[in-house]
């Protein structure tokens, strides 16, 4: 007897072109999210314990880059793909917040998911 065998399909469907924006969007997330942990939870300490400023120098300038690239990317991906009204404030206050971009990225594919999953 013949097994049926899985497939394997994206979660939702996108074009191409919109899946790699996605992907650049979350990549740049998750950068910009993990320099600015970093800024707060490695560079600010150092700096303020251990008299050491060079750390929030060069990490804030890396994390002031990112989160520059990070707002320009997502206003580009929200003209590639039809977000939700609330994606783009979201994702700027994602932005300002530690573990922000880890959650909107989250929220956001779950909320895309749902509404492409709605119209089929």
């Amino acid at each position: 007897m013949t097994e049926a065998q899985p497939t394997i399909q994206p979660s939702f469907p996108l074009t191409k072109q919109q899946d790699a924006a996605l992907k650049r969007l979350t990549i740049m997330g998750y950068l910009e999210g993990t320099s600015y942990l970093l800024l707060l939870g490695i560079a600010m300490p150092l700096k303020y314990m251990m008299g050491i400023p060079e750390a929030v120098k060069y990490t804030g300038m890396a994390h002031g880059i990112l989160f520059m690239a990070y707002l320009l990317i997502l206003l580009l991906v929200t003209s590639k793909i039809k977000m939700p009204l609330w994606a783009v404030p979201a994702g700027v206050l994602g932005s300002l917040l530690p573990f922000g971009p880890f959650i909107f990225d989250y929220l956001l594919k779950d909320s895309l998911k749902k509404s492409i999953e709605m119209k089929e």
